[in-house]
């Protein structure tokens, strides 16, 4: 490869490096052309899957200002840049190397963090975000619901003990109204 081509490649596995908010290392040694292929269909359009050469994305990803993946960058690898959500695609890859044991996950970086395989796998295990956002909201809703029932509790109460009180009155119940009535 010419160095004017290295420099080009090292150019995009950088931006492509600034452009996302995660990024997942594996070895793919073993894997067929097809399996690859499947690999990219299910990680969706929230990642871009791309088999690197391990010294210019080493490079890349020291001028995106990425550290920590250097170890990451021995044998086979590829490298899976993620724009959407990074649960789902921890979920794709690890399901994929479930599947398919030659996929090999080495670590990864989020949000600037840099991660080992045992990370990601932990990453996978979450829900995703929407699920999360709603869990949230509804915990919230439901202090919020738990909260109006606390402040509506007096006045109902006191409704209440109001209206029993003007049914025994108007029952000719004992009470104070009809005690003046009788000293009358």
């Amino acid at each position: 490869m010419a160095t004017s081509d290295k420099g080009a490649v090292v150019e995009e596995i950088k931006q492509r490096f600034e452009n996302s908010n995660a990024a997942v290392v594996t070895a793919y040694t073993g894997l067929t052309v097809a399996q690859l292929k499947e690999l990219r269909r299910s990680l969706g359009e929230n990642a871009q899957y791309r088999v690197t050469k391990n010294t210019l994305t080493k490079i890349a990803a020291n001028e995106a200002g990425v550290s920590g993946l250097d170890e990451f960058f021995k044998g086979s690898t590829a490298v899976a840049f993620v724009t959407g959500d990074p649960v789902n695609v921890a979920k794709g890859l690890r399901d994929f190397s479930k599947e398919n044991p030659a996929l090999v996950i080495k670590g990864g970086v989020l949000d600037g963090k840099a991660l080992n395989a045992a990370e990601i796998v932990k990453l996978a295990d979450l829900e995703p975000r929407e699920v999360l956002l709603a869990k949230l909201a509804g915990g919230m809703k439901a202090s919020m619901a738990k909260a109006a029932a606390t402040f509506e509790a007096p006045l109902t109460k006191f409704v209440r003990t109001a209206d029993a009180l003007r049914n025994k009155v108007e029952q000719g119940g004992a009470g104070a109204p009809a005690a003046a009535e009788s000293a009358e």
